[in-house]
């Protein structure tokens, strides 16, 4: 099973559309995961229409409308694995402790908001992801998005993609 995993687009406030990577690993994905962060009621149209499934939560800059038709926090199994899916998860440090004991009866957490690519593991096993921004890489030197695999109820291949710098 391939997933994608992305979070913090902010269309069209920071970019004017999504990379044309992000797009075509979308259409090859199994899962799409989102962080948060759409800002655009039509970007979550975008992914709706273009993935197999979508599991995505609202972020501290999604307005009402986006409020509406997502959740804080979502909880899906895939390939025999628990996943949830948040937008914040509070300061860098301390946050494997904190993140494990929020959701002991998760395997994989997906979170954003920093736009600061993170994968750890935290004591007892919980793996946490964070994908970075594919359109606002803030203080870092990347866009990035993250692509992994799902097999025989383990997640395998893990890989942040960078994206072009553009000016």
């Amino acid at each position: 099973m391939r997933l994608l995993l992305t979070s913090d687009t902010h269309l069209p406030r920071r970019a004017k559309r999504l990379p044309a990577s992000l797009l075509a690993e979308m259409d090859a994905a199994d899962v799409v995961f989102h962080a948060g962060d759409w800002v655009d009621t039509a970007t979550l149209d975008l992914f709706e229409a273009r993935t197999k499934r979508l599991v995505g939560v609202f972020g501290n800059n999604d307005g009402p409308e986006l409020r509406a038709r997502l959740s804080e926090v979502a909880r899906v199994e895939c390939g025999g694995l628990r996943f949830g899916v948040v937008h914040e998860t509070g300061a860098s440090q301390g946050r494997e402790a904190r993140c494990a004991a929020r959701f002991p009866d998760l395997d994989v957490l997906v979170f954003g908001h920093s736009h600061i690519p993170w994968d750890t593991t935290a004591p007892g096993g919980l793996r946490l992801l964070n994908p970075g921004s594919p359109t606002d890489r803030r203080r870092e030197p990347y866009c990035t998005y993250m692509t992994a695999e799902v097999s025989g109820g383990r997640l395998t291949d893990v890989r942040l993609h960078r994206l072009p710098r553009t000016a």
